[in-house]
């Protein structure tokens, strides 16, 4: 039914679009919150008294975490849940497989970029007046811009990542691979973890939003020297003219980050700075590719219809299908660049993507998780988006 004005402004399915939006913003910031995919290994060497689950980890969009529970029962006494991470990892490279914290590495420090730029997408799709559109679109994409600029750009720029993102880079370079082979004892990583949540739990009785901003603060804080440790000793095994200081900024982060990934096996640094170079330069290509993407959707939303414009729809609701690609081409790129100092041979596979598998005595396991079906519900929602303002535009053109 044709509007009286033939404006879409005045169509009483406007605001269900802005309510379904916001929604749709709301699931978004949850699902970069929640566990979207879970992969577990289960052998007779790891009984299910002892590993209810296997050794199992979760994937998020900032990193990956450890999976395990604590056990509590009168035969076996743990103090704390065993970092399955760190023990996936130890399984896999005796196959030549590189740690998880070599995948998924551009992929997750753009992470909280990507999420608000979808946001904004949103919110541009759904304003039906040109101006207004144009004007928040260009208020947030700015924002994101500069936000982004800053962490990764800026010296110090770390400290304005997110605290998950922190938390899997500093727990995945804990331990070395030597300590293996030793009776586990807790990281530097992990005891910084307790002494934290034992500070805010005394803090609880307190001035609640206040202690837990300066908890906060501090744990974000405690990580960057983490890192920044870490870092500087580092640098010390390195030839003084190869020597570089501490700039804290994302890009220097990452690349150190990933080529420290690559060699806590496999030290050979002919294959590893190679690829470290690349993986640097895909993070200059995500960063110059996003500001791109910015122009071309503001160019597009100054119409109300177009291919560009039904990009800001698309792009959200194929959100699941993005991830499933990512996820699976990572996993590929793990079964298909085995390094040659194994223990074992193998040959290439692919690792199983959803449902069960075998390699050698190991049963696998891999299925989405909370975050995931949060993914589905966004497009499911979006969908409906897309309809509504589809038949609007129709009648109002």
């Amino acid at each position: 039914m044709r509007t009286p004005s033939g404006n879409p402004a005045s169509d009483k399915r406007t605001p269900l679009l802005f309510a379904l939006a916001l929604v749709g913003i709301g699931l978004l910031v949850a699902i970069y919150y929640a566990p979207i995919w879970w992969v577990s290994l289960t052998a007779p060497n790891y009984p299910p008294e002892a590993f209810p689950d296997g050794v199992r980890i979760h994937f998020h969009m900032n990193g990956v975490f450890n999976g395990c529970k604590k056990v509590e029962k009168t035969e076996i006494t743990e103090e704390q849940a065993l970092d399955c991470v760190h023990e996936m990892d130890t399984i896999n490279h005796y196959v030549g497989m590189y740690p998880i914290a070599a995948g998924g590495v551009v992929e997750r420090a753009f992470s909280p970029f990507i999420v608000s730029f979808l946001g904004v997408m949103l919110i541009g799709f759904v304003i039906p007046r040109v101006k207004i559109r144009l004007i928040l679109m260009g208020a947030g994409f700015a924002g994101i811009l500069v936000w982004m600029g800053l962490t990764y750009y800026a010296d110090g720029g770390l400290r304005f990542q997110n605290t998950g993102y922190l938390t899997a880079l500093v727990t995945a370079l804990d331990q070395d691979a030597g300590e293996a082979q030793e009776e586990r004892r807790m990281s530097a990583g992990e005891a910084l973890i307790a002494r934290l949540k034992e500070e805010m739990a005394k803090a609880e009785g307190q001035q609640p939003a206040e202690t837990k901003a300066a908890a906060e603060r501090s744990e974000k804080e405690r990580m960057i020297d983490s890192l920044r440790s870490t870092f500087e000793k580092s640098q010390e095994r390195r030839p003084v003219a190869e020597r570089l200081d501490w700039a804290g900024s994302g890009s220097q982060t990452m690349k150190w980050h990933y080529e420290t990934s690559l060699g806590r096996y496999f030290n050979n640094p002919a294959e590893i700075i190679p690829m470290g170079r690349a993986m640097s330069a895909a993070g200059h290509v995500m960063f110059w590719g996003l500001l791109a993407a910015m122009l071309l959707l503001l160019w597009g939303a100054r119409r109300s219809g177009g291919p560009l414009y039904w990009l800001m729809i698309l792009v959200p609701i194929a959100l699941p299908l993005f991830f499933l690609i990512d996820y699976a081409a990572w996993l590929w790129w793990y079964g298909h660049n085995l390094n040659d100092m194994g223990a074992f041979t193998v040959k290439a596979f692919m690792p199983t993507v959803f449902g069960d598998g075998k390699v050698a005595q190991f049963a696998t396991h891999s299925y989405p998780y909370i975050g995931f079906g949060l993914m589905v519900v966004l497009s499911a929602v979006l969908a409906v988006v897309a309809l509504l303002r589809r038949k609007q535009l129709r009648e109002t053109s």
